[in-house]
């Protein structure tokens, strides 16, 4: 299993990122860092930055896990819409291969203007769906290219608001570079925030070989008079990560799991919980230069 983090100290902008960084995420015990470099455009941020990036990382004995996509609309039927949302992805997969990234991390967007994890009516329509398969499939040739995966998050206020959803949207786009990013946390509802393992056994059951990667934060129940179900810092909540980590292990020791949700001052506690987990359920936490046999 590989440890990574996200958010917190990490920069916005690609051109900050610097050995002295580097190091806090080593000291820590991250060997990877999920990096969103907002202030990078994908369609004008050059591959020399992009590769002075890839070196010092490489120089510094770390992994690139995942990159941002951007958080485009994939979804709308606007095609001209639809279409500028694609050339951003298709730019953010290209940004990530120059980088060096393994990865993308992308949802499906929303038709809420608020923002792209935001509810809206038509998120769960099926003309959403048959749009979300038909930007995908357009932005695969340019994960091949790049050698990145475009990994999707999902979560029940989009349009992947399922696993079985999640499953279905994949065998239609039927690509080896089209796969799941997951985070348990975006599933968990009333029914399941007292019994997470099971739910996270579930998605297991049902996504499985398309699984790639993974966002650790967890999930708990407000003491509110209407439902609501907060997310954050893991070891705050209800997740139950011996049972993540097991069915993440069992897929493949070389996927990431990447701390989300938890602010700098969290970090020594998540990363010291984690791998007392991964000791108790005997998990190797690999370094970034192992190979997985």
């Amino acid at each position: 299993m590989r440890f990574g983090m996200s958010g917190c100290f990490l920069p916005d902008n690609m051109n900050d990122l610097t050995p002295e960084v580097c190091d806090r995420v080593r000291k820590l015990g991250f060997t990877g860092i999920f990096t969103r470099f907002r202030q990078n455009n994908p369609h004008s941020t050059t591959k020399e930055e992009a590769t002075r990036v890839r070196d010092l990382l490489a120089g510094e004995g770390l992994r690139l896990f995942q990159t941002t996509g951007y958080w485009q609309n994939l979804i709308t039927s606007d095609e001209t819409v639809r279409q500028e949302s694609v050339r951003t992805l298709r730019a953010a997969l290209q940004l990530a291969g120059w980088l060096g990234s393994r990865g993308i991390d992308t949802g499906p967007g929303s038709m809420n203007p608020d923002g792209p994890w935001y509810p809206h009516p038509d998120n769960w329509k099926p003309v959403a769906r048959k749009q979300l398969v038909k930007s995908l499939k357009e932005s695969v040739s340019a994960a091949e290219d790049a050698g990145v995966y475009l990994s999707l998050e999902a979560h029940q206020l989009v349009t992947l608001e399922t696993p079985e959803i999640v499953r279905e949207v994949l065998d239609e786009v039927d690509s080896p570079w089209v796969r799941s990013d997951y985070d348990s946390a975006n599933w968990i509802t009333l029914k399941d925030v007292f019994d997470t393992g099971a739910a996270i056994d579930h998605h297991f059951d049902v996504l499985g070989k398309h699984i790639v990667s993974c966002h650790a934060k967890d999930a708990w129940v407000e003491n509110r008079l209407v439902v609501h179900i907060e997310d954050g810092c893991p070891g705050h909540g209800n997740v139950d990560f011996r049972t993540l980590f097991r069915r993440m292990e069992a897929l493949s020791p070389d996927y990431p799991v990447i701390v989300e949700g938890a602010k700098t001052e969290d970090l020594p506690t998540v990363s010291a919980m984690f791998q007392q987990i991964a000791d108790e359920l005997n998990i190797r936490v690999l370094a970034a230069d192992e190979e997985v046999a």
